[in-house]
């Protein structure tokens, strides 16, 4: 049962075979065409698409073409009309020769899917030659006792022509003595004989000229002549006989020049000069006198030129034997020459797609034939392509091969492909013909551009120049062209607070970056942003990095004194009361640095005052305290000059200047006294002063300038008087130290003193004291 089933299954797959052969060949099934020769360039010879099947647009899609078997095209299939048009004129006797039918083979080559069609054409003679003789006259030499019926050989023509146009007969004129008689040589070729019809009697007339005329079977028909005089000569009985009538010899088509083929004889029985023997080709072509060489005298037949079997395989040579009273014997020499593997195989392209994209399907990437003009085992070739190609190569009709990639390519691995075709015959020895085809993978954009590294970190320095270049990020793409041409771009911040458009700019073309403007350590210590690369491509590839940008500090901010304020309308006074211990805290001077790092790092420092060894300041603290016990020789009023100095490089400082006033001891009442009077008496030089620049500038009005100092001198004395009138129970003046401003050019002491029933800071006098310290240098002196 199984044995049963399997052979049922056998049948219909070869039942399904023939089918499927069957429809291709309906589907390609060839045709004959026909034209006559000498049709000019560009005639219709058929219309292909109408005998396909096939509309105009379907031609043009499938790209059809017609290709001639060889390397000559001898037609072009035209896509607009669908039409097989003649590329050239064509010549029967030039593409055929004496080959009757003349028939040229071409194929109809279709693309997608590939289909080739075979086609043939044939060349249709017409009458365009007229018959030619090889020589304009001939002479014979007839012996006067020939008797009716004896046949003469004459020379014949050549017509070019084949068939009813090629040459049919031959007649002569005046028909008197002779006849002629027209004989077919197994070749085909058509040559003359003159009968003797009446005796010729040499007495009568030694000699006689006849026409000699060929004509073809052309309508109209054509005709050549020659002129074929005769010489009646005296008795010689016996002509020249050949050992044999027939000679045929075979040599190789390499047969070096110089060799000899074959040797003719003869033989005559008369004797003296009637039986004298020489050889001489009897009306040979110009293709045989130029090939081979008779020696007259040995009958040995040479080589003149090299034999190519591939253009003349078979020479027929007639020899004619003469004596020496004109009598004369011919034989023919059958020479055929043998096919050596002297020529190499022959590929010719029919369509090259030197370029295909990457990423494709199965894609034909050449067409073309192979052909050996040799014949037999010499003619047979094979072909091949090298193994370790991703591309097959495929046998199809007749002597056609495809060339095709086995699958999807990839240009990255690699983008040039060079696929050696190897052609070589079966002959001994073998010929090889090699050609190359270079197969180019264009690029597909399959690839983004991709940066050397996922993120960056820049560093620059604040203060920057605009348009500062502080890095570089770059990005490669695998891909070529366009596809590989990278442009860079600033991608949109997360953070919507960081205006990226007025910190960094990105040079598009090589990726540099650059601050556009002068970057502040103390307002932006660090940013962020994400960049893109992106190539030409279409559609468009990309990809990003992230991309840090830090900022590093210089030592651009001078330290910033917090206390003591140094620009208040009045100057901070601290109090020290003379019973203050060593390292008494007296104040702490507070000051800051917008700076980072060791930029910011402050220290302080005493540079001048008063009492010096009085007071010290603690360089980190800023803490201001007392160095020693207070005396009495101590003045009264302190000033401190104060640096303060951070690490920077260079490093930046401010100064800090600090008033103290000794007092014998103080509670919170006497806190406030010192400002208040030191108002009330900046007041009153402010006063003086603008009184002074008045006087200055008022030298017109000198009187009434005097009158004025006058009465402010009056003034004055009335309030000097009024404050030394004031009760004791009050609070006890104090010293204050104005120094000279505006004109004046001392510095003065007062003592200040507030009246004890309102309170209000109101100035009832002011009275100058002389300091302490001129006091004691008086004493000491």
């Amino acid at each position: 049962m199984e044995a049963r089933e399997e052979r049922f299954l056998k049948q219909r797959q070869v039942l399904l075979l023939f089918v499927f052969l069957g429809g291709s060949l309906a589907g390609s099934r060839s045709r004959r065409y026909s034209v006559a020769e000498e049709k000019e360039k560009g005639f219709v010879i058929a219309n292909l698409a109408k005998d396909l099947g096939l509309s105009i647009e379907e031609l043009a899609e499938r790209r059809a073409q017609a290709i001639s078997k060889g390397n000559i095209q001898y037609f072009q299939l035209s896509h607009q009309t669908g039409d097989l048009l003649l590329v050239e004129k064509l010549d029967r006797e030039e593409l055929c020769g004496s080959t009757e039918p003349c028939v040229l083979h071409f194929q109809v080559l279709l693309h997608d899917p590939l289909q080739f069609i075979t086609n043939e054409l044939e060349v249709i003679d017409v009458n365009d030659h007229a018959p030619e003789f090889f020589e304009n006259a001939m002479q014979l030499k007839v012996l006067e006792n020939s008797v009716p019926g004896t046949v003469i050989p004459l020379g014949n023509a050549v017509d070019l022509d084949v068939g009813r146009n090629g040459l049919q007969n031959y007649t002569v004129s005046p028909t008197s003595h002779f006849h002629v008689h027209t004989r077919r040589r197994r070749d085909g070729r058509k040559y003359p004989e003159l009968v003797l019809d009446r005796a010729l009697d040499r007495e009568e007339q030694s000699e006689i000229s006849l026409t000699l005329t060929a004509l073809d079977g052309g309508s109209p028909p054509r005709s050549g002549t020659t002129q074929v005089h005769i010489l009646v000569l005296d008795t010689n009985d016996n002509a020249p006989e050949f050992t044999q009538s027939l000679y045929e010899v075979q040599i190789l088509e390499t047969s070096p020049i110089g060799s000899v083929i074959t040797t003719v004889s003869a033989s005559d029985l008369d004797m003296g000069n009637f039986g004298a023997i020489s050889y001489v080709f009897f009306h040979a072509s110009e293709e045989i006198l130029k090939t081979f060489q008779l020696n007259s005298s040995t009958g040995n037949i040479q080589l003149l030129k090299g034999l190519d079997y591939e253009t003349i395989n078979t020479y027929e040579v007639d020899v004619e034997a003469k004596d020496g009273g004109g009598l004369s014997g011919k034989c023919t020499v059958i020479v055929q020459v043998l096919d050596v593997n002297d020529n190499p195989p022959e590929l010719t392209l029919s369509s090259v797609n030197s370029l295909i994209p990457e990423n494709s399907a199965e894609t034909v990437v050449a067409v073309f034939s192979v052909s050996d003009l040799d014949s037999g085992d010499n003619r047979r070739v094979t072909c091949s392509i090298q193994n370790d190609l991703p591309f097959i190569l495929k046998p199809s009709v007749e002597n056609f091969y495809t060339i095709a990639s086995e699958g999807a390519l990839d240009r990255e691995s690699r983008a040039e492909y060079n696929i050696t075709i190897t052609v070589s015959d079966l002959g001994t020895p073998r010929l090889t013909t090699q050609h190359t085809i270079t197969v180019q993978v264009s690029d597909i954009n399959d690839n983004a551009p991709t940066f050397t590294q996922t993120s960056y970190t820049m560093f620059v320095r604040e203060n920057n120049s605009p348009a500062l270049h502080i890095g570089t990020i770059s990005a490669t793409d695998s891909d070529s062209g366009s596809n590989a041409y990278i442009t860079y771009s600033l991608l949109p911040p997360h953070d919507p607070q960081l205006v990226l458009d007025s910190l960094i700019s990105i040079n598009a073309d090589n990726g540099q970056l650059f601050a556009l403007r002068a970057l502040d350590y103390e307002v932006l210590q660090a940013f962020e942003f994400h960049v893109g690369a992106t190539d030409r491509g279409s559609p468009a590839l990309s990809s990003q990095a992230l991309v840090r940008v830090v900022v590093l500090d210089d030592n651009d901010n001078a330290p910033f004194v917090l206390y003591p304020l140094q620009n208040a309308s009045a100057p901070c006074t601290e109090l020290l009361p003379r019973a203050a211990e060593p390292g008494y805290l007296v104040t702490k001077v507070v000051a800051v640095d917008r700076d980072s790092g060791q930029n910011a790092w402050l220290s302080f420092q005493l540079l001048k005052s008063t009492e010096p060894g009085l007071f010290s300041v603690w360089a980190h603290n800023g803490e201001v305290r007392t160095a020693r016990l207070l005396s009495e020789r101590d003045m009264l009023k302190q000033k401190l000059l104060l640096l303060v100095k951070d690490n920077g490089e260079p490093p930046r400082s401010a100064s800090v200047t600090l008033n103290v006033l000794l007092v014998d001891g103080f509670s919170q009442p006497y806190l406030p006294l010192p400002e208040v009077a030191r108002e009330s008496v900046q007041n009153d030089v402010d006063l003086l002063t603008l009184y002074l620049v008045i006087a200055l500038a008022s030298v017109s009005s000198l009187f009434l300038l005097s009158v004025l100092l006058f009465v402010g001198v009056r003034l004055c004395r009335r309030a000097r008087a009024a404050c030394c009138s004031v009760p004791e129970g009050h609070f006890p003046g104090h010293l204050v130290d104005v120094s000279g401003m505006g004109t004046l050019s001392q510095s003065y002491q007062y003592e200040v003193c507030l009246t004890g029933d309102a309170g209000t800071g109101e100035f009832k006098f002011l009275n100058p004291v002389i300091p302490n310290l001129f006091l004691e240098e008086s004493e000491r002196s």
